[in-house]
């Protein structure tokens, strides 16, 4: 009985393995490779030294816990130990900021405040409390730390500890309101008739004088007009206070309804609104603390706020206003004095960054560079969401920052008499993360000079000239110095290699080449029993004779079917044509898969993708699924006329912006792709955030036509293919609604080739390993049956 109660319960676990697997050629199963890290190993992240350079402190989860841990690598012993929560809770911050003798240095950490003596490598607490402190920076030449608490700018001494309030915002000065003309002539008329009402006033009168007296030993109020207070700082000197007011429209937001509660009741979430909103108004001020003035920053010699973009030469019968294009004002940025400070400022259009030297005295401003593009301004360094890199050079009287004038993000000075321009580095390839060392006689940065899917780390004396290659793994190198700089921590991986810590000597500091030493292994002994492949890295020409990269993986010859899947990645300005660890790992698996199951895979940095430069980067401006579809099209050709595809076997899926594309391959190109899987996809752009849509495609109201060309929606009547939407419900980047919008359209249309699977608790990157099982299960059988036939 036990014998055959065993063997039934063995031939059910075989039977279902072999539905789950049905059709499934391969070793791996989706099932399994969809757990994620589960089953490929957590990987170490957000590496950082202690303040005397003795450990390396990261993130890691070999045990497969609930959620990453704290754990420390000991550089003089060579141990990995696991840090317990609170002896974790009690080590600096990895974000320090220094004073100008780098002797002291001040963080911020779980809302508090603290001062870290750099030679004693002790640290105290300078605020303890259930407020939220933030934004710690030495002023009073280092005498005091300034931080931000309840929205006001304090400062703290720190010989004598004493806690100064510095600014005091209020909505309106309007203590009273204002009388009209009729109850102006009655007060006067009481004051003349009754000697009582004189005689109080004057007492009343003779006590506010006194308070005024005390008021002006207090912050001077700033009225705010119920506008919001942000980038609140002071100068290093102490003599003045900036700040800027953001004034932000009150725009209509998506509901998301949430299905699947605790609660039981569908339970509405408010999101975001969309694009096309009013731009946000941003205004700097100076306070001048000593002689208690407030001034506006003046920014009306800017060049170019009268800029008429050139895509409104489309409309000639629609008025273009745009009265006030500044946008975000990042800064300042101090010289060493607190006398001058760089303003980073972007467009409200998104198509102009201004760098300026502010005069705190003036509030006036001096223009210093001005990066204009007619599509929008971005590349590496530049700033996307908020100010780019840039700094004060060692002399205090240079400047440096990054531009794309080449083509390219690359490094630049700038001398503040001359305001000529030199460039540090050049070519046909970008620079990421650039800093000045310790002793500020060198840079060090990434670059993916040397091909553009591989990043490595330099340095490169002050004055450009010959660069020092200190890294030499192929792939991506994520470089974190010691205090000291004689070590580099290294976040490597290559293609089909996920993510490791190791630790190499800097060759700087040994003069002599060095050999990096890997201190994690975190791979799964389920991951390690495959023989991942590594994918080729091809180039192919499109159709406007454009160098494309992509990721080839091939079939043994035994295996090939001679049909093909292209992967679209997402995000738009995202490489994954590269030589590292992909964030789409799980995809990688699957592509894996999908090879050993016959299937030629091709991935492709279409344009609009990151790492190629400046003109590759809005080869989408005003037209999504423009050239970036044509790079699939072309792509899709190449793999018919050199790897022997059938025409009638070509597969198209991807995630967000890869959905979207899957969605234009469908509806515009049928003759190219026979099947699509579209997850997370944009349906229409007009329906999308403001901040990404806006920079492209300019917004619905002024740019129409760009919203029309670009939006799938327009396009289904082209469907002809088999089409599979997988969508989650409580997305709140690209909102269900959009696919909902979508599939009404194709009901209308007549269209059948279409479905549509749903997951209800699933945000726009899904957690649970049974929703990318059921997706990824559903992507493999529509290929299966549409490209081979295979139920």
């Amino acid at each position: 009985m036990g014998r055959f109660f065993t063997l039934t319960v063995l031939f059910l676990i075989t039977f279902n393995s072999l539905l789950a697997q049905k059709g499934n050629n391969s070793t791996l199963k989706i099932k399994d490779i969809m757990q994620g890290n589960d089953f490929v190993g957590h990987r170490p992240s957000n590496a950082y030294w202690s303040t005397d350079g003795s450990t390396l402190y990261f993130d890691w989860n070999p045990d497969r816990a609930l959620s990453d841990s704290l754990y420390a690598y000991s550089i003089s012993n060579k141990n990995i130990e696991k840090i317990g929560f609170l002896e974790a809770n009690a080590l600096p911050s990895s974000r320090l900021t220094y004073n100008q003798a780098k002797t002291k240095a001040v963080y911020s950490k779980n809302g508090n405040i603290f001062l870290l003596d750099l030679a004693t490598y002790e640290s105290k607490p300078i605020t303890k409390t259930q407020e939220r402190e933030s934004n710690p920076h030495f002023t009073d030449n280092g005498k005091s730390i300034a931080f931000v608490k309840g929205g006001e700018l304090y400062t703290w001494n720190i010989a004598n500890g004493l806690l100064e309030q510095k600014t005091q915002f209020v909505k309106s000065k309007d203590k009273a309101p204002k009388r009209n003309t009729k109850n102006e002539w009655l007060y006067q008329d009481q004051l003349d008739i009754f000697n009582v009402l004189q005689e109080r006033k004057a007492k009343r009168d003779a006590g506010d004088s006194i308070r005024k007296k005390l008021e002006s030993l207090e912050p001077l109020e700033i009225e705010t007009k119920g506008k919001r207070v942000i980038s609140l700082q002071m100068n290093p000197s102490g003599s003045y206070i900036t700040y800027v007011l953001m004034d932000r429209p009150n725009s209509k937001g998506t509901i998301v309804p949430h299905f699947v509660t605790e609660s039981g009741y569908t339970e509405d979430q408010n999101t975001r609104s969309k694009v096309g909103d009013e731009p946000t108004q941003y205004e700097m001020f100076v306070y001048d603390v000593e002689h208690r003035k407030n001034y506006p920053v003046v920014l009306d010699n800017l060049e170019g706020l009268d800029y008429v973009p050139e895509y409104t030469k489309d409309y000639p019968d629609k008025p273009y206003t745009n009265e006030d294009r500044i946008g975000f004002i990042n800064g300042p940025t101090w010289n060493a004095d607190g006398s001058k400070g760089i303003l980073d400022i972007q467009a409200n259009d998104y198509k102009d960054r201004w760098i300026v030297l502010l005069d705190p005295k003036t509030g006036k401003v001096e223009q210093l560079d001005r990066q204009h593009d007619e599509a929008w301004i971005a590349g590496p360094g530049i700033g996307r969401w908020g100010g780019g890199s840039l700094g004060w050079m060692p002399d205090d009287k240079s400047i440096w920052f990054m531009s794309e004038k080449t083509g390219y993000s690359h490094l630049y000075t700038m001398n503040l008499r001359s305001k000529k321009a030199k460039a540090l580095t050049s070519g046909e390839f970008e620079i990421y993360g650039a800093s000045l060392s310790k002793d500020k006689s060198r840079w060090y940065f990434t670059s993916n000079k040397t091909h553009p899917g591989d990043r490595q780390f330099y340095s490169m004396s002050l004055k450009g000239g010959k660069w020092e290659k200190l890294t030499n793994m192929v792939g991506r190198n994520d470089v974190v110095l010691s205090p000291n700089e004689d070590k580099m921590a290294i976040l490597y991986s290559y293609s089909n290699k996920p993510t490791e810590l190791y630790i190499q000597d800097n060759p700087i500091k040994t003069s002599e080449p060095t050999q990096a030493e890997q201190i994690t292994k975190s791979n799964t002994d389920d991951f390690n029993a495959y023989d991942w492949k590594d994918p080729e890295i091809i180039t192919f020409k499109a159709s406007d004779g454009a160098e494309v990269h992509a990721r080839l993986y091939q079939p043994e010859a035994s295996a090939k079917n001679k049909a093909a899947v292209i992967f679209v990645h997402g995000a738009g300005y995202l490489q994954n044509a590269h030589k590292w660890w992909s964030s789409y790992f799980r995809e990688y698996m699957f592509h894996n898969l999908l090879v050993d199951n016959g299937y030629t895979v091709l991935d492709i940095d279409y344009r609009g993708s990151a790492g190629y430069g400046r003109d590759w980067r809005t080869g989408i401006y005003r037209h999504m699924g423009g050239k970036d579809l044509s790079d699939q099209v072309d792509g899709a050709k190449m793999l018919v006329d050199e790897y022997g595809i059938d025409t009638d076997k070509i597969g198209i899926y991807g995630g967000s912006y890869g959905g979207f594309i899957t969605l234009m391959g469908m509806f515009n190109a049928p003759d190219t792709f026979s099947a699509g899987g579209a997850i997370r996809s944009v349906g229409d752009w007009a329906a999308y955030n403001h901040g990404y849509t806006a920079r492209i495609l300019n917004t619905p109201a002024t740019d129409s036509l760009a919203y029309k060309r670009s939006s799938p929606i327009y396009f289904a009547d082209g469907l002809e293919g088999d089409l599979l939407i997988l969508h989650g419900m409580v997305d709140d980047n690209v909102h269900f609604q959009d696919m909902v919008r979508l599939s009404q359209r194709l009901i209308e249309l007549g269209k059948e080739n279409w479905e549509m699977a749903v997951y209800p608790v699933e945000r726009h990157g899904f957690v649970e390993p049974s929703s990318w099982t059921d997706e990824y299960t559903r992507i493999f059988k529509l290929f299966q049956k549409s490209l081979l036939g295979k139920e």
